[in-house]
């Protein structure tokens, strides 16, 4: 249940910039958003998504992955929440770090605006 919550939280912080993004999907457990923009290989440029595994929600920002120095000025707190190179892992809420994952996911859409992703 409680990571229902989970979910419920950072699906909302991402869903605010749905209307610039497409979504490919929104049902409980998945959400995941893509930009207009189509790569070489045709397929459209993954921006993020969150999803519920067996023992965490996870929330995933490709932009970060694509420019690592979106990364340089985030928390030790948070780095350690981070599995892999644009992967974030939760198990319950933390308005700190949710805060911050919040202001994250503004400078990475701002990112991808100003590279023309969006």
């Amino acid at each position: 249940m409680e990571y229902l919550l989970v979910f419920k939280e950072l699906k909302k912080m991402m869903a605010c910039y749905e209307d610039s993004l497409v979504c490919k999907s929104d049902i409980l457990g998945d959400y995941h958003l893509d930009t207009r923009h189509i790569m070489e290989n045709k397929k459209p440029l993954y921006f993020g998504s969150v999803k519920t595994n067996k023992n965490y929600v996870s929330y995933h920002l490709m932009p970060v992955y694509v420019q690592p120095s979106l990364l340089d000025n985030i928390s030790s707190k948070l780095k350690k929440r981070m599995q892999g190179k644009s992967c974030f892992n939760f198990k319950a809420i933390d308005a700190e770090l949710f805060a911050e994952l919040e202001s994250l996911t503004l400078a990475v859409f701002q990112y991808y605006e100003r590279e023309g992703y969006i």
